[in-house]
C-alpha cells in the first residue's frame, strides 16, 4: 500500500476549449508527502469539441484515472460524487452600436414598467393627497413629495441591489444574486441528474 488519499472534487471548474483537465485542477488533494504534486498532474479529461461546454466528472472516474497510475493507493472521497467542467469559449466582441441599442432597450422597459406602477397604484394623487393634508393647498404638482420620492426611489434601488456600477455597497449578497445562485445550483443539479441517466442509458444499451 502507498498510503490513503483523500480527494473532494471541486463543485464547478472552468477551463479553456480543447484544454487537458488534471486532478490539481479538479480536486483538492491531501495524500503523502512526494506523493502529492504527481498526483495533481495525472490527467483526468481531454476537452473535446464534441463535449460541448458543460463536462460533468465522476469520482468513479477520477479513481480510475489516478489508479492506472498509482494502483497501491487506497482513496477517500470527501465532498460531492460529480464536478461539473465549463468549457469557456471565446466570446466575440459586441459591437457599441448594438452594446447601445441594448441598452438603451432596457433602459426605457425599466422606466416604462415604474411609471405603469406608479399610474396604477395612482401615485400622483397619493402625492397630492398628502400634499392637501399637510399644507391646507391643492396642487396638481406636489413637488415637495415628488422630487424627494424620484431620488429616494433612486437610492433604494441602489441598496437593494448592493451596487453602484460593478462596485459593491457591501459584503452582502444582493437579492438577485442569491437568485442567481439557486438557479445555478438547479441548473447544476439537473446537468448531474441528467448526466447520471444518460450514463445508465448507455449501461444498459450495452
Amino acid at each position: 500500500m502507498e498510503g490513503i488519499v483523500y480527494i473532494r472534487l471541486r463543485h464547478r471548474v472552468q477551463v479553456k476549449s480543447e484544454s487537458l483537465v488534471n486532478l490539481g485542477q479538479l480536486a483538492q488533494i491531501i495524500a503523502p508527502d512526494g506523493l502529492l504534486e504527481d498526483l495533481k498532474r495525472i490527467n483526468i479529461h481531454q476537452v473535446a469539441p464534441s463535449d460541448r461546454n458543460i463536462i460533468v466528472i465522476d469520482i468513479m472516474t477520477v479513481i480510475s484515472r489516478v489508479s492506472m497510475h498509482h494502483p497501491g493507493l487506497e482513496f477517500q472521497t470527501i465532498g460531492p460524487a460529480q464536478s461539473i467542467i465549463e468549457v469557456i469559449y471565446e466570446k466575440k466582441k459586441v459591437s457599441l452600436p448594438l452594446f447601445a441599442g441594448v441598452w438603451l432597450l432596457l433602459f426605457i422597459g425599466a422606466a416604462m414598467a415604474i411609471m405603469n406602477f406608479h399610474e396604477d397604484v395612482s401615485m400622483r394623487e397619493v402625492h397630492q393627497t398628502l400634499y392637501h393634508f399637510i399644507t391646507g393647498e391643492v396642487d396638481p404638482h406636489p413637488l415637495m413629495f415628488q422630487i424627494p420620492y424620484s431620488f429616494g426611489l433612486g437610492l433604494g434601488m441602489i441598496l437593494f441591489f448592493n451596487h453602484i456600477f460593478r462596485k459593491r455597497l457591501n459584503e452582502e449578497p444582493s437579492p438577485l444574486e442569491i437568485e442567481m445562485f439557486n438557479y445555478q445550483q438547479d441548473l447544476d443539479q439537473y446537468v448531474i441528474m441528467n448526466e447520471n441517466k444518460e450514463s445508465m442509458k448507455r449501461l444498459d444499451d450495452d
